[in-house]
């Protein structure tokens, strides 16, 4: 099958949908499909050979995925284009796909220029949405009826079954079905595997990878969790009973930093820096418990890949972690701040519960490999190309 895909970013390893259109592409490419990326982004100035444009240029990467960058270099590095929609129809009338798949965000103008694209030329269509549209479904609503898009010939999908019903709800669709980001489960489960070292008695070790920014609830989580320390006081050493080690950088770290020191404490959190995400399965190894703050996740990678390495997660409730976390099996599911400092507290002082949690979660791997992934996108495929 000639698959492709369509994406406002594609920069390897930046970020959700980055990373899920490159892994979903690179493993349809090892199963012997043909795949193609089109994508606004320019290709990095450090990788542009001499003689060649950053901005439309094709290389090609794992499993022989063609990247295509249709991108403008008067748009200051956004990624959109000012004739996106026509450089794009022009690509797939090249390319002569037998499904197109368009990758959406909250704000997508490239990917809906390969949608509309895609549309024009009676193409087999799936869009699959990596966001919530919390507060913004009026407004999507307005922009599928004006397109028409609320009766169009497609196969639409999301992330999960929360963004899913927010996708319906906005498009006046009953035929969003959920499209689950994908793992390489095998580092993780090797973490979860390992017996735990460096294990200090008596105190929770807690862990967030995230980016720091305020959507991601950066300064909230260093506010939650030093709540849960205040609640839980210090042993007789005068050592705290959780500390939490942060793996991440972005705009917010100033005023994380900020939050640490006048809240005292510096004892309590650590601030890693980004780190490599092949390093995480080690980091894991030596800790408890994910926390994810963050209230519009449409799905979330980082506290997956936390999950199927064995650690216990703490997240809100109603978010896509739903998807692979059940409240009271691999974790808790809890509203709000106020929630998440109470489970921290119950798994900082019920040893068992923890280990009850953790062992679950090293026994059952989450249901999200690659082979569950690839059928399901096959699924929609299938679906759109029927309704052709």
């Amino acid at each position: 099958m000639r698959i492709v895909h369509v994406s406002d970013c594609y920069a390897p390893r930046v970020g959700g949908i980055e990373s899920q259109v490159e892994d979903l592409a690179t493993h349809q490419g090892a199963a012997g499909h043909a795949v193609h990326v089109l994508t606004a982004t320019a290709l990095a100035a450090d990788a542009v050979e001499a003689g060649r444009s950053r901005y439309r240029t094709t290389t090609t990467e794992a499993a022989g995925v063609r990247v295509h960058r249709i991108a403008s270099p008067v748009t200051f590095g956004l990624p959109v284009h000012p004739n996106g929609r026509a450089l794009v129809r022009r690509a797939l009338e090249i390319l002569q796909p037998d499904v197109v798949h368009v990758h959406a965000g909250v704000v997508s103008p490239f990917a809906f220029d390969g949608a509309r694209a895609a549309r024009d030329l009676g193409l087999p269509l799936a869009i699959t949405w990596h966001c919530m549209l919390d507060g913004v479904e009026p407004a999507v609503r307005l922009g599928a009826r004006a397109g028409g898009w609320h009766e169009a010939r497609l196969a639409p999908s999301a992330v999960s079954t929360v963004a899913a019903e927010r996708v319906a709800h906005a498009l006046r669709r009953d035929d969003v079905t959920v499209l689950p980001n994908g793992l390489d489960l095998a580092p993780w489960r090797a973490a979860a595997a390992a017996p735990l070292a460096g294990a200090e008695p008596g105190v929770l070790r807690v862990v967030a990878t995230q980016r720091l920014a305020p959507r991601k609830r950066a300064v909230p989580l260093v506010q939650l969790v030093g709540a849960a320390a205040e609640r839980l006081g210090r042993d007789e050493h005068g050592r705290p009973r959780i500390r939490l080690s942060i793996a991440g950088s972005g705009p917010a770290e100033a005023a994380v930093r900020a939050e640490i020191a006048a809240s005292g404490l510096e004892d309590v959190v650590t601030l890693l820096g980004r780190v490599p995400r092949d390093v995480l399965p080690t980091l894991y190894r030596d800790q408890d418990v994910f926390v994810a703050p963050a209230r519009l996740e449409a799905f979330g990678i980082a506290p997956l890949e936390a999950r199927a390495a064995g650690l216990a997660v703490v997240a809100n409730a109603g978010t896509g972690i739903g998807e692979f976390v059940t409240d009271g099996l691999d974790g808790f599911l809890r509203t709000g701040d106020a929630g998440l400092t109470d489970a921290l507290v119950e798994l900082a002082t019920d040893p068992r519960l923890l280990a009850r949690i953790r062992e679950h979660n090293a026994r059952v791997a989450p249901a999200v490999g690659w082979t569950e992934v690839l059928a399901r996108a096959d699924e929609l495929y299938a679906r759109a190309r029927r309704l052709i």
